[in-house]
C-alpha cells in the first residue's frame, strides 16, 4: 500500500515551473556545458600536435600522431570519464549531491589549466603530461553526469521533469559550438599575426613556433565556464530529497525548500522517522530485493546507454571522410598548422550548429508528451535504418555525385541519436531508482556508456581499416573495412531498440512513486505498477 508523499516533496512535485528551475538548469547544464567542451576540443587540435611534435624531414605529408599517441590522447579523457562516473556517483549518495558536486568543478578547473602545460619541451613529454592531466580531467567530468542528473531531477516538478534532465544533458551541444568557435577565434587570431606558407611550399616554416599556443589555449579555456559556475554550485542548497530520505533530516529539508518555494513546509519529522525504519527504505544494492525491484530496470539503462555509445563515438570514424570529400577540409599538405585548425574547427561548428544541437532541444521540447521509451525506440529504430543504408550500398555513397547524399543520411543517424537515446538514456537512470542508490545506479549505467564509447571510438577505428593491408592508415593493422562497420554499428543500434523493452516510462509520475519510496508494506511496489509503467513488453 502506498503512503502518503511528504509534504516538502509534494510541494517539488506539484510546483509550477519557476525562476529557481532555471538557475538550476544553468548551474547544472554549465558543468555539462563544459564537459563537452573538454571532451570533444581535443579532437580540433590531434591534428596540430601530429605537425608540431611527430614532424618527419622530407616527409611528403605533415606529421601525423602515430596510432598509439593518437589513441592515449584521445582516449584517456574517456578512461577518467568512466573511472569518475562510479566513484563519484557512490560518493554522491553517501556524502550528498551538493558537496561532492564542488569537489567535481575543481578538479576540472584545476586540470583544464594543467592540462595546456608540459613538463619539458619532448614530444613524449608533452604528450605524458597531457595524457597524465587529461585523465583527471575525465575524472572530474565523470562525477558531473551523476550529480547533475539526479541533482536537476530531485529539484524538478513531476510534469516537466524530463524536459529539465534533457535540457541539462543538452547544453552539451552548446559546448561542443563553444570549442569550434573558441578554436576559430584563436586560430584566425594567429593567423592573421604569424603568416606562414602551405606545408607543400616549406614544409619546416608552414608550422610557425607560435602554434604551440594555440592547442593550449583552447584546452585551457576549458577552465572559464566551469570556473564561473563554482560559486553559484556552493550556494544551491542540498537537494530535499537527498536531506529527507537519506540523510533523513527533515527540519533542513523543509527549511531549504521553504526557501527556495517561498512557502511555508511543515518539517513531518515522525514521517520521516517512520519511512526510515520501512524495509523498501533500507535494501542496499546488492540484495536481493534491489535485484528484485530494480534489477531488471539497472540491464535496461546499462545495455542501452553502452550500445548507444558505441554507435555514437564511432562518428569521429567518418567525420574526416565526410569533411574531405565534401571540399570542408582540403588536403593537408595545401594548407600550414594553423590553417589546418580553423579548417577543422569550422567543419565540426557547422556539425554541431546543423545536427547536433537541433536534435538535443527536440528531446527537450517533446520528452514530456511523447515519453522517454517512445523517443528511445524511436531514435534506435532510426539510427538502425540510417546505419544500414548507408552501409547495404556503401559503394554508391561513394561516388562522388552521392556524397552529398552520404552526409545528409550520416547528419539524421545523429539527429535521431541525440533526439533518441543519446538524451534518454542519461534522463532515466536519474529517475526510476531510489533516492539512495540513485546518484550511484546513474554512475554505474554511465560508466557503462563511457565504456560503449571506448569501443567505438578505438575498436571501429581498427575495424573500419581496409581489408587490404596496402589500402590502410599509416601504422593500422587491416580490418573489417567501412561497409562491414557499418552494417555491425546497424546492428548494435537494433540491440539497442530491443535493450529499450526493459526500461519503465517515468513519465508523469513523482519520483517516490515510480521507486517505491512511500511504500508502507514490504511488498514490491514496481511489480504493482508494472502494467502502468512498462510500455512494452518487459
Amino acid at each position: 500500500m502506498a503512503g502518503e508523499q511528504l509534504q516538502v516533496l509534494n510541494a517539488l512535485d506539484l510546483a509550477k515551473t519557476q525562476w529557481y528551475h532555471f538557475t538550476a538548469i544553468v548551474i547544472a547544464g554549465m558543468g555539462f556545458f563544459t564537459d563537452a567542451y573538454d571532451l570533444f576540443s581535443i579532437s580540433l587540435v590531434t591534428k596540430l600536435l601530429g605537425r608540431i611534435y611527430y614532424h618527419v624531414d622530407g616527409a611528403a605529408k605533415p606529421g601525423i600522431l602515430p596510432p598509439n599517441v593518437s589513441a592515449a590522447v584521445n582516449g584517456v579523457a574517456l578512461c577518467g570519464t568512466l573511472a569518475g562516473q562510479l566513484f563519484f556517483g557512490w560518493l554522491g549518495d553517501k556524502m550528498g549531491r551538493k558537496s561532492v558536486y564542488g569537489m567535481t568543478l575543481i578538479l576540472m578547473v584545476v586540470c583544464s589549466i594543467a592540462s595546456g602545460l608540459s613538463f619539458g619541451d619532448e614530444p613524449k613529454a608533452v604528450i605524458a603530461t597531457l595524457c597524465f592531466f587529461r585523465f583527471w580531467l575525465g575524472f572530474g567530468i565523470g562525477g558531473d553526469y551523476p550529480l547533475s542528473a539526479t541533482i536537476m531531477s530531485e529539484y524538478a516538478n513531476k510534469k516537466t521533469r524530463g524536459a529539465f534532465i534533457a535540457a541539462v544533458f543538452a547544453m552539451q551541444g552548446f559546448g561542443i559550438l563553444a570549442g569550434g568557435i573558441v578554436s576559430l577565434i584563436v586560430s584566425a587570431a594567429f593567423d592573421h599575426k604569424f603568416k606562414a606558407p602551405s606545408y607543400q611550399l616549406d614544409p619546416v616554416g608552414s608550422t610557425v613556433p607560435q602554434a604551440d599556443y594555440i592547442w593550449r589555449i583552447i584546452l585551457m579555456f576549458g577552465a572559464v565556464p566551469a570556473g564561473l559556475t563554482y560559486y553559484w554550485r556552493m550556494k544551491m542548497p542540498e537537494t530535499a530529497r537527498y536531506t529527507a530520505l537519506v540523510a533523513k533530516n527533515a527540519k533542513k529539508a523543509a527549511a531549504d525548500m521553504s526557501k527556495v518555494l517561498q512557502v511555508d513546509i511543515e518539517a513531518e519529522e515522525s514521517k520521516v522517522e517512520k519511512l526510515a525504519t520501512e524495509p523498501t527504505n533500507s535494501f542496499g544494492l546488492f540484495s536481493k530485493e534491489f535485484a528484485k525491484r530494480h534489477g531488471l530496470h539497472l540491464i535496461g539503462t546499462t545495455t542501452t546507454w553502452f550500445l548507444l555509445d558505441i554507435a555514437f563515438y564511432s562518428q569521429n570514424l567518418f567525420q574526416k571522410d565526410i569533411f574531405s570529400a565534401i571540399g570542408w577540409i582540403p588536403k593537408a599538405e595545401t594548407m600550414n598548422a594553423i590553417q589546418e585548425v580553423y579548417r577543422i574547427a569550422k567543419a565540426q561548428t557547422l556539425i554541431a550548429l546543423c545536427s547536433t544541437v537541433p536534435g538535443y532541444w527536440f528531446t527537450v521540447a517533446l520528452i514530456d508528451y511523447m515519453g522517454r521509451f517512445a523517443i528511445q525506440l524511436m531514435g534506435f529504430f532510426f539510427m538502425t535504418v540510417f546505419m544500414f543504408a548507408l552501409a547495404i550500398p556503401y559503394h554508391h555513397w561513394t561516388l562522388k555525385p552521392n556524397r552529398i547524399g552520404f552526409v545528409v543520411m550520416y547528419s539524421f543517424t545523429f539527429f535521431f541519436a541525440n533526439f533518441g537515446p543519446n538524451a534518454t538514456t542519461f534522463v532515466v537512470p536519474a529517475e526510476i531508482f531510489p533516492a539512495r542508490l540513485r546518484s550511484t545506479c546513474h554512475g554505474i549505467s554511465a560508466a557503462a556508456g563511457k565504456a560503449g564509447a571506448i569501443i567505438g571510438a578505438f575498436g571501429f577505428l581498427y575495424a573500419a581499416q581496409n581489408q587490404d593491408k596496402t589500402k590502410t592508415d599509416a601504422g593500422y593493422p587491416p580490418g573489417i573495412g567501412v561497409k562491414n562497420s557499418l552494417i555491425v554499428l546497424g546492428a548494435v543500434n537494433f540491440l539497442g531498440m530491443l535493450f529499450t523493452f526493459l526500461v519503465p516510462e517515468p513519465k508523469g509520475k513523482s519520483l517516490e512513486e515510480l521507486t517505491g519510496e512511500n511504500d508502507q508494506e514490504d511488498r514490491p511496489q514496481v511489480d504493482q505498477q508494472s502494467p502502468s509503467t512498462r510500455t512494452g513488453p518487459g
